[in-house]
């Protein structure tokens, strides 16, 4: 466990950007509109967050709440500006009629992106068979992190879960090569189970707002967690 654990806070401008930094954030998800469970954010928001900070930061291709893809034209057209703009890393994820992962349209989109990485986001957590859908998507170029509770339900429910995929991580099964990133319902008193079962990277949204989503991520909120990955 001696590996330091990524540390990725949900920013929805500069400000919390500013903030998680500070606190010891490692990486920024950059999203609007939590209310449907972050959507694309402007270019010019992202301009005003990669002039802020000097972090990784992956963002959000999503236009409309839920997991089907909606519109892949427009957001093939959004990570082409965004990629103009200087992003390289995002988030993405989504699925068919039947619970599948949409490689139509993950795969226009992940073409736009030329190379960049990404993570496939909780649509995991919606799939029909969670195994299947990595499976597929595995030899997709950037997919580097599956952002996961491990249920639909968050990560009490999805422990189990968890472990075992970090367990067929470590020994190398197909599918099974991208980071879990834990995020979706996780608590302080989940880190050490997670660390232990080998997991290193760990996304907070909410958990860095004492205020709530009204309210900015807090540099202090963010540095509890810093230390908790760091114990």
């Amino acid at each position: 466990m001696s590996e330091r654990a990524v540390l990725e806070v949900i920013a929805l401008d500069a400000e919390d950007a500013i903030a998680a930094q500070a606190g010891g954030a490692d990486r920024l998800e950059l999203v609007t509109d939590m209310a449907a469970d972050g959507l694309t954010p402007s270019v010019e928001t992202f301009e005003a967050i990669r002039a802020a900070v000097d972090i990784p930061l992956r963002v959000m291709l999503r236009l409309a709440d839920g997991f089907a893809a909606g519109d892949v034209s427009a957001l093939v057209r959004a990570a082409g500006a965004l990629r103009s703009a200087g992003a390289d890393e995002f988030v993405l994820g989504f699925l068919d009629d039947h619970g599948g992962p949409d490689l139509a349209a993950v795969e226009r989109i992940v073409a736009e992106l030329d190379g960049c990485r990404w993570t496939f986001h909780r649509a995991i957590d919606r799939a029909a068979d969670r195994d299947a859908l990595r499976k597929q998507l595995a030899d997709l170029p950037g997919l580097d992190t599956y952002l996961t509770a491990g249920s639909a339900a968050g990560v009490d429910a999805g422990l189990d879960v968890l472990t075992a995929e970090a367990s067929r991580s470590a020994s190398g099964e197909p599918g099974y090569g991208q980071q879990i990133l834990v995020g979706g319902g996780l608590r302080l008193e989940h880190v050490a189970g997670l660390r232990a079962a080998g997991i290193s990277a760990f996304h907070i949204g909410g958990a860095s707002r004492p205020d709530g989503w009204a309210g900015p991520v807090s540099a202090s909120a963010v540095r509890v967690w810093r230390e908790a990955l760091d114990a």
